[in-house]
């Protein structure tokens, strides 16, 4: 009985071993499962935790809008820089011009009615003169008449003592019927000058722009 009492006891050693063995394995696989839970779980919350912080790609990164315009080059801006100088240089000089025109129209204007009235005083001018001398030619042909009318002897004496000019005027407007006879009965040498000057007198209002 003695011989084969260690015999005996190994199996059921051998039996005890493995229930401990398998009671551990199954603590270890638990504790490993739970453990692989807990940082699944923690994995996963940071990863929430993260997408919950973190902003909107809209509001991380601005997109540009669809309508902004692209940026301008240097060279480009300045051209448009010069272009609108221009513009307004030329803008300015049309106004000058504009308002030197409304100047020069209203000066143009002001002349104008200068003018007019110019031209209308000097038809008044002209009235009056015309008048004068139409009172003088009447004037004179009343006295040439008294003239005409006398015998050539006395019209001859009296000739003689006039002055050239009352003399002039008188035989220029006398028929030359009736100034014949009185120029031949007047002094020869007031008679010769008489008939000079009126012929130099007849001479030039007939020239062109004579009077």
């Amino acid at each position: 009985m003695i011989l084969f009492g260690p015999v005996r006891l190994l199996p059921l050693t051998t039996a005890v071993l493995a229930c401990v063995l398998a009671v551990k394995s199954v603590q270890i696989v638990r504790a490993v499962a739970n453990t692989a839970t807990a940082e699944t779980s923690a994995v996963t919350h940071g990863v929430t935790q993260t997408k919950a912080e973190a902003p909107p790609p809209s509001a991380a990164v601005p997109q540009p809008a669809a309508d902004t315009p692209p940026p301008v080059p240097d060279a480009e801006r300045a051209v448009l820089l010069e272009l609108r100088q221009r513009r307004q240089e030329l803008d300015a000089r049309e106004t000058a011009l504009g308002a030197r025109e409304s100047v020069l129209a209203a000066a143009e204007q002001k002349i104008s009615a200068r003018v007019a009235e110019l031209q209308a005083l000097q038809k008044k001018l002209e009235a009056l003169d015309s008048a004068r001398q139409q009172r003088e030619d009447a004037g004179w042909q009343g006295l040439v008449k008294v003239y005409e009318t006398m015998k050539p002897r006395d019209a001859a004496a009296i000739f003689n003592d006039l002055d050239m000019p009352v003399l002039l005027q008188v035989v220029d407007r006398m028929k030359e019927a009736k100034a014949a006879p009185v120029l031949a009965a007047m002094q020869a040498d007031k008679a010769r000058e008489v008939t000079k000057k009126i012929a130099d007198m007849r001479t030039r209002r007939n020239e062109p722009g004579g009077g």
